[in-house]
């Protein structure tokens, strides 16, 4: 499948402020499962943009003002082809978890984080639903994924920044990057390595994929990856309970949100600021036309009359 994605974020400040300085992250991976055919960034005001790879493989777009300005506008565009991906056939025994190799090369996805810091109620309630999947790692990890499904209700407003997984749990209650870190905390608490994955979805509802090829405008969107001993990273989507496939488009992943975070910065001045991000996907046809056109959003057009 081959979707054009248009991220913009606008940055509206109070007052006039002295200079900023940020990261995205933004642009899709280019892996096995997803091609990137198309990727540019541009800021208004104007300002150079450099580029990197982060610890975890994700590109970062780093760029500063230091002009005096009282809003900022970063659009990333970028077009992309996704691929169908597999699911892990064969059972894989508990007992690979242990292996040395296996916890040597996933160490820093077994760790606690910020947001996926557990306590004895989500590793009782993860050890309890790992009976179900007997002793196959596969297993064990799709019967998390519908836990987090089954226990969390999607609802926005419901949580706050930095809410923990236990809350999530309890209250059941929470967004897509409540689903993914509680799920990640669920694997690792009974030492299944996972990941946090940033992306974006290509439906009108991120609670469910419906199918549609017309042109969404959506958020980002977050899911989780485990690692299957012998195989490789299983990504599953515990907001719309599905595996993640062609309608997924991966940025990055990392320990929780903090890795992969969209757009993070730092500005100079007494001013408060808002934060205005969306997302626009629309499938291409095999051979059609891609990109967008470069158009200024409403917020910038004020502010630069």
């Amino acid at each position: 499948m081959r979707l054009d994605i248009r991220y913009r974020s606008t940055f509206v400040y109070d007052d006039i402020v002295s200079e900023s300085q940020n990261e995205l992250r933004a642009c899709p991976i280019d892996d096995a499962y997803q091609r990137l055919l198309d990727y540019r960034v541009s800021v208004i005001p104007g300002a150079k943009v450099l580029s990197f790879a982060d610890y975890w493989g994700t590109r970062v777009d780093s760029f500063g003002h230091r002009s005096p300005h009282v809003a900022l506008e970063v659009l990333a565009e970028a077009t992309v082809e996704t691929l169908p991906r597999p699911l892990p056939g064969g059972a894989r025994p508990v007992a690979s978890l242990s292996e040395r190799s296996f916890l040597d090369s996933h160490v820093e996805y077994l760790e606690r984080t910020p947001h996926c810091s557990w306590d004895d109620f989500v590793e009782t309630t993860a050890r309890d639903h790992a009976v179900v999947g007997g002793d196959d790692v596969v297993s064990i990890v799709l019967s998390l994924h519908r836990l987090v499904g089954a226990r969390v209700r999607y609802e926005r407003g419901a949580t706050r920044v930095g809410v923990s997984v236990a809350e999530v749990l309890s209250q059941g209650r929470g967004v897509c990057q409540d689903q993914a870190h509680l799920a990640v905390a669920l694997c690792r608490s009974i030492g299944v390595p996972a990941r946090y994955v940033s992306g974006y979805l290509f439906t009108r509802d991120e609670t469910s994929i419906d199918g549609s090829d017309d042109p969404v405008v959506v958020q980002t969107h977050a899911w989780f990856e485990a690692a299957i001993p012998g195989w490789g990273w299983l990504a599953l989507d515990p907001t719309n309970q599905q595996p993640v496939g062609e309608r997924h488009v991966k940025i990055g992943h990392g320990r929780d949100y903090d890795d992969v975070q969209p757009l993070k910065g730092v500005f100079s001045g007494a001013a408060g600021a808002s934060l205005t991000p969306t997302v626009e996907i629309r499938r291409v046809a095999d051979g059609g036309h891609t990109g967008f056109s470069g158009a200024v959003s409403e917020a910038m057009r004020h502010h630069q009359q």
